[in-house]
Parts: structure tokens; C-alpha cells; sequence
């Protein structure tokens, strides 16, 4: 694999096993690279291609031996139609306002992640996020990344980091005010992204890992159409699949 990157070859790690966030009873493993300072945009790019996830300047993928739940999605946005649920979301948050605003850490996000975490994922690994975690997974990057901020009448209510691959648009992480769940914030996100997709010629929004069967992952399998990765490379997710 490393031989289609240009320069030096890729130094790959294993984590050691830990608790599975996802399954309860399972163990997860990744593999892990550190992008090269210069080559940071195009290893990224390719890397996402093949599965991978970004974390800072750190590209990784599930490498569990006993499990091959999490599966690398994403929507392939030309073939991708409005539902009528999707249109009622559309709607409701029309009077939202987008931002497109540089990598920066603000207080701002700060606030509305604490918040956004205590009430969705209170026993969550990022709960013990500091200040300078946040700062550090917004702005410790080499690749071209931005923040999308959704505000309503100033206040910020949605952010979503966001990496610009070559074909397509990567959502690192989003996060939303959950005084506002009957909005469907985390799905707006979503929809908002494959119109930018669209509006801008990419061909995909990568969605990170699908788990079947897991409540916190399994929202993804209701975009359609939806394609994961196998052996055999990008495939279309069918609904007897989901």
C-alpha cells in the first residue's frame, strides 16, 4: 500500500486491544500512520480512500482480529435525492445561518461540545476533553480542513470540522446544541454537506465508520444511497444491508 505514496514509505502502528465503544462484550484494535509533514494533503487523501479516519495528524483504521463490524461509508452525492423527511429537516432549519470559518478553536465551541456531550454521550471517552484537546483536534492538522458553524440569530447552535479531500468532503466531527433536538441538527449537518458536495463538484461526503446494530452509529445506514468499503472495494449499501 505505502508504494503509491510519493516519498519516503509509511511507518505503521497497532494500538493495543481495548473495550470496544461500540459492541458491547468486543475488543478493538487500530492501525495508525502519522502523515508526513509534506506530504500531509495527498497521503490523507488517498488514506481516506482505503478506510481511514483523521485524528490530528494521525490517519487510522480499525484492526480488530476477531471483528470486522465498523465499516468505512460514504454518500455518493450526485445519485443522492431529498426524502420527504429529508425536505421537512431541510425546512426546519431554514433560519439557520451557515459560517464558513477557519480551523480555529474558539470558548464558543468549547461550550456548545461540553454540552452537546454531557446530554448524547455522557459515558463517551471525549467527556474528559480539556480546552486544549479541543484546540489541539481542531488545529494540530496539515491537511485542508475547515469549520462549518450553523448559528440561529447569532448564538451558535452546530459546528462540524471538516477535512476537503480531492473527491469529496470528510466530517471529521460535529457536534450540536441539544436544547434543540426536535431540529434534527445531526442529520441537517448531514444534508447540508452533500448540497455543498454538490454545489461543488465533489462526488462523496465520507461519514467515518458504520456499525450495524450499534445505536450511535447505526443513524448512518438511513442515507441512501450509501456506499462501504469491502475486499472488493467501494460497494453500494443495499437495504436488506442495513
Amino acid at each position: 500500500m505505502s508504494e503509491h505514496f510519493p516519498g519516503r514509505k509509511l511507518r505503521y502502528y497497532l494500538t493495543i486491544p481495548g473495550p470496544c465503544p461500540y459492541l458491547e462484550g468486543q475488543e478493538e484494535r487500530k492501525v495508525f500512520v502519522h502523515l508526513p509533514p509534506l506530504e500531509a494533503i495527498n497521503v490523507n487523501d488517498q488514506l481516506s480512500a482505503i478506510g481511514f479516519r483523521r485524528s490530528q495528524n494521525i490517519a487510522y483504521r480499525p484492526a480488530c482480529p476477531a471483528c470486522r463490524a465498523c465499516q468505512s461509508v460514504r454518500i455518493p452525492v450526485k445519485d443522492y435525492s431529498l426524502t420527504r423527511t429529508d425536505r421537512r429537516i431541510v425546512k426546519r432549519n431554514s433560519d439557520l445561518t451557515r459560517h464558513f470559518v477557519e480551523a480555529e478553536a474558539t470558548r464558543e465551541h468549547y461550550e456548545l461540545l461540553q454540552a452537546y456531550l454531557a446530554s448524547r454521550h455522557p459515558d463517551g471517552g471525549m467527556m474528559d476533553m480539556t480546552w486544549p484537546d479541543l484546540v489541539a483536534m481542531i488545529e494540530d492538522t496539515l491537511v485542508r480542513t475547515h469549520i462549518i458553524e450553523y448559528r440561529l440569530e447569532g448564538r451558535l447552535v452546530g459546528a462540524v470540522l471538516v477535512d476537503a479531500l480531492n473527491d469529496g468532503l470528510s466530517m471529521v466531527y460535529s457536534f450540536y446544541d441539544p436544547q434543540h433536538m426536535s431540529r434534527s441538527l445531526g442529520r441537517f449537518i448531514i444534508l447540508d454537506h452533500i448540497a455543498q458536495a454538490q454545489r461543488s463538484g465533489y462526488a462523496y461526503v465520507y461519514l467515518g465508520y458504520w456499525v450495524k446494530n450499534s445505536p450511535k452509529m447505526d443513524y448512518k445506514a438511513r442515507y441512501k444511497p450509501l456506499e462501504s468499503l469491502t475486499d472488493y472495494g467501494w460497494l453500494p449499501v443495499h437495504s436488506d444491508d442495513s
